[in-house]
Formats: structure tokens, sequence, C-alpha cells
């Protein structure tokens, strides 16, 4: 896995690098290469007109439950099916008339008409890093290319070729990165995202490379007015356009540290009240930074919650989790709402698959749940997708999808309609042959289509 490069250590390198160049006489190959990384900056993407009313979603907001959540336990409850299916968990009605979903979800339900749910995701595939992949790429996995996730195609798309200003920048993890696989696929670490670390619950939101853990604002002044003091190199070579590429980038990351964009960040200025209403857990106010970070602009927010791999105990762990989910996602969806922000905000809720609907009951499962890769729930709101829908059908066990089957492509580049991005546009690629942003019939990967009932 490649360790994501903050901001901090992005100005660290480009001094030391440009301190070195001073002492040999000349600009260094690292120098002249961050020139060309900032430079690459102008270079547009041609980005296509949106189809008819799609194209007027601005950001997503995705909410990765890492290890795979139960659809039967969620937003694809059998009640009927018994104890050896179904568990403890029972069915409660939403107030979106014929749609149910797990009982642990009573706010969630209060808001069923702000959300689609598609019971008929499917890919047949049961190993976590393959099936993450397949799920956020909508691309097979074991191929010789790994293709750039969604948030990283946003993020090209949508972000500084696009003309994207913002302090902070498009791509953002809340707050580890999964793991699985490299988001930024072949496009490189331009487009790997900017993971925060930290924990928004605590008093102070640790964001790492912008908040030092044990200094406050006038130690990093100080710091930063000292290592100024120390860069000789604009008064050895006045007018040099790296270097003032340099001190641009400088600049921004001392915004980020010391600017609006650690402001972004400081959740004090959020009512106690609001806050409550989220939940004062890691993914409650996690959710609550991204209804933020939406405010400001950024295309793509991706939450990474785990804890979702229930082999043993799953009853225990969804009672623990699913109370969380439920206050941070529903206050959410209403948030957004309220604010006026839902319309342009593509709200998307998942894991990698789903759990066996059958439970293992004998020790040492005891009431666990498997993966299952054949038929599993995803919830997508805002931004153009309708809400108080259910799209695809299983069985009477959850077992199988026996009416309109959803494949990862056609999630995925029903997202990409909302945003105005042409699923066949190219990919900037660096070997021989084209890439696209989605699969080509030549790619023979299974797909339906994207979701036009609920667009």
């Amino acid at each position: 896995m490649q360790t994501p490069i903050t901001r901090r250590e992005t100005l660290r390198g480009l001094l030391f690098a440009g301190m070195g160049a001073w002492l040999a006489g000349g600009l260094s190959p690292r120098l002249r290469g961050a020139e060309a990384i900032l430079a690459s900056a102008t270079n547009a993407v041609s980005l296509p007109p949106p189809s008819g009313s799609w194209g007027k979603a601005k950001s997503v907001i995705q909410l990765w439950m890492g290890g795979g959540p139960p659809h039967l336990d969620t937003f694809d409850p059998k009640p009927e099916t018994g104890n050896d299916y179904s568990g403890p968990l029972k069915a409660i009605d939403t107030h979106v008339p014929g749609i149910r979903i797990g009982e642990s979800l009573p706010l969630l339900a209060l808001q069923a008409d702000k959300y689609a749910i598609i019971r008929g995701m499917t890919h047949g595939n049961n190993a976590h890093e393959t099936a993450a992949y397949m799920v956020q790429t909508g691309r097979k996995a074991g191929e010789r290319e790994v293709y750039p996730c969604a948030g990283a195609v946003v993020s090209l798309f949508r972000g500084y070729e696009a003309g994207y200003k913002g302090l902070v920048p498009p791509y953002i993890v809340l707050t580890d990165p999964q793991g699985r696989f490299p988001e930024c696929g072949f496009l490189g670490l331009r487009y790997k995202p900017f993971a925060t670390g930290g924990d928004p619950a605590q008093q102070r939101f640790i964001v790492e490379g912008i908040v030092a853990p044990g200094m406050d604002d006038k130690q990093q002044i100080s710091r930063r007015d000292f290592l100024r003091k120390l860069d000789l190199l604009p008064k050895v070579i006045p007018n040099n356009p790296t270097l003032q590429l340099l001190t641009r980038s400088q600049d921004q990351a001392y915004d980020m540290i010391l600017g609006d964009g650690a402001k972004v960040f400081d959740l004090a200025t959020e009512s106690n009240e609001l806050r409550d209403r989220y939940g004062r857990t890691k993914f409650g106010q996690s959710c609550l930074m991204a209804r933020r970070l939406v405010e400001k602009g950024v295309p793509y927010i991706t939450i990474n919650d785990g804890g979702w791999d229930t082999h043993k105990d799953n009853f225990t762990a969804m009672r623990r989790k699913l109370p969380d989910l439920d206050k941070g996602f529903a206050t959410l969806l209403q948030d957004l709402a309220e604010r006026g922000l839902l319309e342009s905000t593509v709200v998307w809720w998942g894991g990698e698959f789903g759990r066996t609907p059958k439970v293992r009951w004998d020790p040492p499962w005891n009431g666990g749940r498997d993966h299952w890769g054949k038929a599993f729930s995803h919830v997508v709101a805002g931004g153009g997708f309708k809400g108080g829908h259910v799209v695809g059908v299983t069985d009477a066990k959850g077992e199988e999808v026996v009416s309109r089957p959803v494949y990862p492509c056609d999630l995925i580049g029903s997202i990409y309609a909302l945003m105005g991005i042409d699923g066949s546009a190219r990919l900037p690629h660096s070997h021989e042959g084209e890439a696209h942003v989605l699969p080509m019939p030549s790619d023979n990967i299974p797909s339906t289509g994207i979701l036009r009932e609920i667009m």
C-alpha cells in the first residue's frame, strides 16, 4: 500500500529539494519534477456536456462500510425466514408505504423518501480485496491494470484540471485509507486521496499534516517565520519561475495549517445540538465533517467505517454499530436537505459485499455471518437520485437476485452520469492502448445499464 503524501511532507520535501539545488548550483531533478507536477495543473481534461437533466451533482459523499454490512440486518430484512436467517432483528415500516428496513434503523426509516435502496447489487465475489476493487472501480479483479476508483475519477474530472480552486484537496478520506488497493490506480499519486487520520469526535480533530499534536497556532506561526528566514533561495535566484511555484505551494500548505483550510476541519464552530444529532462517535462526526467539506465545494469525500466483517457474534456487533449508522446517516441526509445541498450531493452507502443470509449459530461463530457477493444492498440519495424507491429484488431468503440485478459498473456509471462525467471518456494512461472511465463492451464486464428508473 502506498502511504498518502501529506501537505506538510510536500512542503518539507520541496524546501529541502530547493536548498539542495542552490547548494549544487542548479535545480535538482526532484525540484524539476515538482515543477512539472505543479505545471500539469493547467492541462485541462476535456469534459463532455451533461446529458439531459443529469450532470447537476457537484459532490459525492461515499459511506464505505468496510468488511461488508449484512443486507438482511439493514436494508433487505427477511423476518419471515425465521431465526436461522433473520436472527433476533426484526423489520420496521418506513414512512414510504411498502418499504421496510431493519428495526435498528428507526431514524433512517423516517428519511426513506430521500434515498433509494438497491437490493439487486451483485458480483459473486467473496474476497475482501477483489470485491472492494470491483465495487469501487466497476472493473474485473485480477487484470494487469489497476484502475482508479470512483473518487479518483471524480477528482480527475472535477478537481484541479476542471478549475477546482479549493484549499482542501478535491478527494478526501475520513479518516483512514481503506488499504485494500491503491485508490488512484494508474492515474498516479496526484489522484490519491488526502486521508485526514485522527478522530473528529475528539475535543480537537488532529488532521494529519495540518494540525500538529501538542502545538498551538502561535508555535506554528513561529516555526513558519523561522523557516522563511532560513530560505535564502528567493534572494539568491530572484524571479525564478520554479521558486515562485514553490512559494505558492508553501503559501497553500500554510493556509491549510493556519488559515481558512484549517478552519474547515474545526467542528467546534458547529452547535452542540447538531453534533449530538449526528452522534458523538467517529462515524457520526465524520458525517458532519463531510457535510462541511461539501459546503466548501470538495468533489469527493469518503468515510471509511470498518468493523463490518462479522464472522463471529454478528448480532452483538449490529447492536453496537447500527445505532451509530442510523444517527449519522439519517442526520446527514436531513442536514443536507435542510441546507439545500442534497439536490447537488450524491450520498452513496454500502460495502464490498453482503453477508451470508443463513446465520452460523454453532461455536465459535455464535451467530456469525460470512461473506456474500451474490446479493447485497447499497443505498443512494441526492444528486439526482429519486428517493422512496427500491431497485432489485432478492429471493425469500436473500440469497439470490431474482429481479433487476445491478452490477458495480451500473451503479458507478449512474453516479458519473449525475456528475456530468461521460463514461466513454478516455483516462490518461501510462501504457499503450486506451483506457476509459467505464468498461467498454469489449471488456466483457457484466452490466444491465445505469439506474435510469431512479434518475
